[in-house]
């Protein structure tokens, strides 16, 4: 091949005449040359070629602003659920409750049938699709107890709950109690629901994190960005802080953290200015003027519609963090809870943004290794070393259980976070973000 037809060749390629002329003995390259003249591919059909195998490796922007990944490598990170999701749950809760319980079958997986479950705590009950599961899962079951802090979910529960233990047979010796209350008031349950001390403790404890569909949908509680309503976000609502108090009157630092800790927003710094001016026009005092002065905030070239929808998620969420006070509430309360437990109890807690998940992985940590000072003072090497000689030890008897962190006080089951298989997530896209964590006390 002289050098004319090599020059031609590597046009076919997409190659510059500048780079073919580095090649200073052609008849090197042609092994790479002769599969392409053989099937007669055009400098197009490369191209086109490169540029799917690019688009196989690059993210993908859901409808409502979530990155997912597309290529298998992302997917490999993930511990996704291997469970399938049963279509026969999936029919008997989509008429029942108001919004299908998120991971419902991981749940019970982690509370099986093949464990002895006596006592039950459902910190957040909801509209009671988990408990519900659960009591039917368990006929031995003596004890169960619910929690909410929302009056709408505290009703729905004991209507729900009720009627469940109606409808199963032999199941009249069950106490049951509903208690409206936040679970950080989880220590002072023994005087709320009359037990005595020597019962207080329980074989399972559940807490689902996240917002049903209820409170989202419901425009006058103040949570959708969708739907206008009063700025009010409360999850309580005899609390007395509702998050126009907060973006009216509140100091413009505070504001600015607030936006920046909780919500995550590179933003912040423009949208505590506009917030603060909004002052001087009579303040902020619903949904839909907040959402108004999101897109007045959100450059165009940052993805348009779905830019200030995402936007606008983080600032919501951090509003409903700081009305709520619900970061600094969780960590205490999984300690409780943990305290709660009996020998053998296990604590599932189902998160669904990264500063929750952050805290109670961390919490976990530090129940099962002891305080930070004694943290410290075990390096790297050490924690790798004891975590394989525990996955060495660790009986996998169930199949849920893949990785272990073990304790003097418990065991960490999840060393990553379960995640919603594929199936649940096309079906309920609010579940897309839920990690499961589970911990037993030893």
């Amino acid at each position: 091949m002289g050098s004319h037809s090599f020059l031609r060749s590597t046009k076919l390629l997409g190659l510059s005449s500048s780079s073919a002329l580095v090649f200073s003995n052609p008849r090197k390259f042609l092994p790479l040359l002769r599969p392409f003249a053989s099937v007669g591919i055009t400098r197009k059909d490369f191209r086109k070629k490169r540029r799917k195998e690019k688009e196989g490796k690059r993210t993908s922007v859901e409808e409502d602003g979530r990155i997912s990944p597309s290529s298998d490598a992302a997917l490999k990170r993930r511990t996704r659920s291997s469970r399938e999701l049963d279509d026969e749950i999936l029919r008997k809760y989509e008429g029942v409750c108001s919004h299908i319980p998120v991971m419902l079958g991981e749940v019970l997986d982690v509370f099986a049938p093949s464990r002895r479950l006596e006592s039950f705590l459902d910190c957040t009950i909801g509209a009671a699709g988990h408990s519900s599961a659960v009591i039917q899962a368990h006929p031995e079951l003596r004890l169960y107890v619910g929690m909410d802090v929302d009056p709408m979910a505290h009703q729905m529960a004991k209507d729900h709950v009720g009627s469940v233990l109606a409808s199963c047979s032999g199941r009249s010796d069950v106490k049951a109690h509903i208690v409206l209350k936040n679970f950080r008031h989880v220590k002072s349950l023994a005087g709320e629901v009359g037990l005595e001390a020597m019962e207080y403790s329980f074989g399972g404890i559940l807490m689902d994190l996240g917002m049903s569909s209820m409170q989202v949908n419901d425009a006058e509680r103040g949570f959708s960005i969708l739907n206008d309503g009063p700025l009010d976000m409360r999850m309580d609502p005899q609390a007395s802080l509702k998050a126009k108090d907060i973006l009216n009157s509140w100091p413009e630092n505070e504001i600015g953290r607030i936006l920046r800790e909780y919500g995550e927003e590179s933003n912040w710094y423009s949208l505590q200015n506009k917030i603060v001016k909004s002052r001087l026009h009579g303040g902020l005092h619903s949904t839909g003027e907040l959402v108004n002065l999101i897109q007045s905030s959100t450059p165009r070239a940052k993805g348009g519609r779905q830019g200030w929808i995402k936007t606008a998620s983080r600032v919501f969420q951090a509003l409903r963090i700081a009305v709520n006070d619900e970061l600094n509430t969780l960590g205490t309360s999984l300690r409780d809870c943990f305290e709660c437990l009996m020998p053998g109890g296990r604590l599932a807690v189902i998160s669904f943004h990264s500063l929750e998940d952050r805290i109670v992985k961390q919490t976990f940590l530090n129940i099962v290794r002891g305080d930070e000072a004694d943290e410290d003072r075990e390096t790297t090497e050490e924690i790798a070393r004891r975590d394989a000689s525990d996955a060495d030890t660790w009986d996998y008897n169930e199949e849920w259980i893949k990785q272990v962190i073990r304790g003097q006080k418990g065991v960490i089951l999840t060393k990553r976070p379960i995640t919603p298989s594929e199936k649940e997530e096309k079906l309920n896209r609010r579940s897309r973000s839920a990690k499961l964590r589970v911990i037993q006390k030893v």
